[in-house]
């Protein structure tokens, strides 16, 4: 059905590559590309059946990504690699009219601020050019939204209230390990909260306010309320939302190092001088921490990832909650990595293969909770991210 370029190869990329070559019906040819062309092919190797080509690429060079797009001519290009890195990829897209798709929103190198006005930026360029660029198709941001997008079409005539909660319950043994790169990780949940209140955002301290939450097969878990990035398009997309917020779990040792890390000065993302030479306290951290990508074989629990809305149904008020809980140890059997990486990976995964079928194609830049949730749900099902509805159940929040 169609050629697929992912450019990534840490854990995320190493589900994509897992999922998308169990489908080869949709996925007919595959290229995993990296700075390291060594981990490609090591993930390559891993899954075998030689179905996955391999090819090193620089993410922040455009003309290399312009000769490798036009190399192996894909149909579209998962976008697995940093954050900074979306503008040039969607610059090469663009130059070789090829579609586009990634998991997390565009940000600057130096400074850590999650904003999508780059991205929509690219609307006229991507609709004039005839061209589908799939914003945000991870798992937050992406299912939440499509979650978010299911609610409004078959439950609710107004969406009002909406809390994402994101717990991860799972233990991995190490002292201090973050789930996914710890560069983007700690700037994420370092910065100050905000949420969406009456029309406008209100800004908190960071982690000040918390409160203990229950999630499905896990229980009680201290949530803290963050800013993520699918709140942004949400409330722009579903304009009656009173309110939305999103909730993050931490445990206290984790949040103790987080808080240590900052006051040493650690989590500086500005360069400071080490003899004579300029380096980025953060990407320093980076190079001595766990890698997120090896945590999966000590990994056990659950994580438990959904959202909690509030609306109207018939003129009378309605709850719901809809959610899915990931294993740990089934994501690392089945990929070899933890269930981070995994409920990630899957949506990347099925966003293409909307494209691909052409039920998510259309010119311009969308997030995803623009497109038809249904056929997206259906494959969520089916690719090893089953959720579950509860209906006019007490929220909690």
């Amino acid at each position: 059905m169609g050629k697929v370029l992912i450019i990534g190869a840490g854990g995320v990329g190493t589900v994509v590559a897992h999922k998308a070559a169990a489908i080869p019906e949709v996925f007919t040819e595959i290229m995993l590309a990296s700075r390291t062309k060594s981990k490609c092919d090591a993930i390559a190797k891993k899954i075998g059946d030689n179905r996955i080509q391999t090819a090193q690429v620089d993410a922040d060079n455009v003309p290399e990504l312009v000769e490798l797009i036009n190399s192996f001519k894909p149909d579209i290009v998962i976008n697995v690699a940093l954050p900074y890195q979306d503008l040039t990829i969607m610059d090469a897209c663009l130059e070789t009219g090829v579609a586009y798709l990634d998991t997390a929103n565009y940000e600057p190198k130096d400074e850590a601020k999650f904003e999508y006005k780059w991205q929509w930026a690219y609307q006229d360029k991507f609709k004039n050019a005839g061209l589908t660029a799939i914003l945000g198709c991870g798992f937050d941001p992406g299912v939440t939204s499509i979650f978010t997008a299911y609610a409004a079409k078959h439950h609710f005539d107004e969406l009002q209230y909406l809390d994402i909660v994101d717990c991860n319950a799972g233990e991995h043994g190490k002292p201090f390990a973050t789930n996914f790169n710890p560069e983007i990780n700690i700037r994420e949940v370092t910065q100050k909260g905000k949420y969406w209140e009456n029309g406008k955002w209100v800004t908190t301290e960071p982690h000040k306010i918390h409160k203990p939450l229950n999630y499905p097969e896990i229980g009680p878990k201290e949530s803290y309320l963050i800013y993520h990035e699918e709140l942004e398009s949400l409330v722009k997309n579903f304009p009656t939302l009173k309110r939305a917020r999103f909730w993050m779990t931490f445990g206290e040792e984790y949040l103790t190092h987080l808080r240590v890390i900052q006051n040493i000065g650690m989590a500086r993302i500005d360069p400071v001088k080490y003899k004579g030479v300029d380096i980025i306290p953060l990407e320093f951290l980076k190079a001595v921490l766990p890698n997120p990508g090896e945590l999966g074989e000590n990994y056990k629990g659950q994580t438990s990832i959904g959202c909690r809305i509030r609306g109207l149904k018939d003129g009378k008020e309605k709850t719901y909650y809809i959610y899915n809980n990931c294993d740990h140890q089934n994501a690392y059997k089945e990929t070899g990595t933890q269930a981070v990486s995994y409920t990630t990976g899957v949506p990347a995964t099925i966003g293409a293969m909307m494209y691909l079928k052409g039920l998510w194609k259309k010119p311009g830049v969308f997030n995803v909770e623009e497109f038809d949730p249904d056929p997206f749900m259906e494959e969520l099902n089916q690719r090893g991210l089953p959720w579950h509805e509860l209906h006019d159940v007490e929220l909690e929040l």
